[in-house]
């Protein structure tokens, strides 16, 4: 019996319907398309705005996509892993909501929280859990819904984030020349100040106090975490490369999280690769936190080839931040993208 590895055997996206576009966006605040687009690059982004709907319903979106695309039995899969800083309820776990809605008799699930680098923690989870032996089937979601954490008073954030989903259906292979390589993973902790939330939690619950005061939003501060951003996410794809004896000569694809232009560019920058090798959806998604990596690779699936050399990399809040390697298995079949 072979090593036993973790590919990536589908992926299926979700976002809203509703487009939030920077013209609607400068009729509620203080803003404008010039100024949004010269300092992150974002012209639009989907809100979740039906009442009643939350992070799961997205994600199930998402899972059901994938699903359908493989064509996997769902009595297979063992285990599905929900990474969102958006959860439906404190509790239960999103990621019960959304196996019980997908029926999933046979899998365990639960929600994993790493922020915008959520994902890649997620990934990194469901590869170990497959290279031990012990589970063959493994759904991987991100998904956000911002909007409900967003200040749309706050011209500072607002422009920033949007709602979306996506998913990956990971599997066990013997297969040598693909799989889930190599992964660099860290927190640091220093990133509270600068990126939070600052009530809803056990150090300061829901109150009139809190909610009179518009404690229940998202505070950043953008100068702070876009150094650490780009530094961060640089050294680690640089690192992950060095290690793994990849260069711009043999890197096919970077895959970074979707949270600024100017940070997704000093990434290329620093792996000498050319935008045209690095997937971008930040124009018309915005950052939509966990889901930004798997819906990358669900808008260009279908120029994904086999054996295709993949650097996916991400930072958040916390600080938490890392780069993974993966060799595609698969040449990618047409996504069922949203129109822009």
């Amino acid at each position: 019996m072979g090593k036993i590895r973790a590919i990536i055997t589908g992926v299926g996206g979700y976002v809203p319907d509703y487009v939030l576009n920077n013209e609607e966006l400068s009729r509620m605040v203080e803003t404008n398309d010039e100024w949004i687009m010269s300092r992150v690059g974002i012209k639009e982004r989907r809100i979740l705005s039906e009442e009643g709907l939350g992070t799961s319903y997205m994600a199930r979106k998402a899972a059901k996509m994938v699903m359908k695309k493989t064509g996997v039995d769902p009595d297979t899969i063992d285990a599905l892993i929900l990474s969102t800083s958006t959860a439906d309820y404190q509790f239960p776990s999103t990621a019960s909501i959304v196996l019980g809605k997908l029926m999933l008799k046979n899998a365990f699930a639960f929600d994993l929280w790493g922020a915008c680098c959520g994902f890649l923690y997620a990934l990194d989870t469901a590869s170990a859990l497959i290279e031990s032996g012990r589970y063959k089937k493994i759904i991987v979601i991100g998904a956000d819904k911002m909007s409900s954490m967003v200040d749309y008073t706050d011209r500072a954030t607002c422009p920033l984030f949007g709602d979306g989903a996506g998913a990956a259906l990971v599997e066990a292979t013997e297969d040598e020349e693909v799989g889930y390589i190599d992964s660099y993973l860290r927190t640091d902790g220093k990133g509270l100040p600068f990126l939070h939330m600052k009530a809803g939690g056990s150090v300061c619950p829901p109150s009139h106090f809190t909610v009179d005061h518009r404690l229940h939003f998202l505070y950043q501060e953008g100068r702070t975490v876009f150094r650490y951003a780009v530094t961060n996410m640089s050294d680690d794809c640089e690192l992950i490369a060095k290690r793994n004896g990849l260069d711009k000569d043999n890197i096919t694809w970077v895959v970074p999280h979707q949270a600024n232009m100017r940070i997704i560019e000093a990434v290329a920058r620093r792996l000498q690769l050319p935008m045209e090798q690095v997937m971008v959806n930040i124009e018309h998604f915005g950052n939509t936190s966990a889901a930004t990596i798997p819906l990358a690779l669900w808008e260009y699936e279908n120029r994904l080839k086999r054996g295709d050399n993949i650097i996916l990399t991400a930072f958040g809040a916390g600080f938490v931040h890392g780069a993974s390697y993966l060799r595609w298995a698969y040449d990618g079949f047409s996504a069922t993208a949203p129109s822009k």
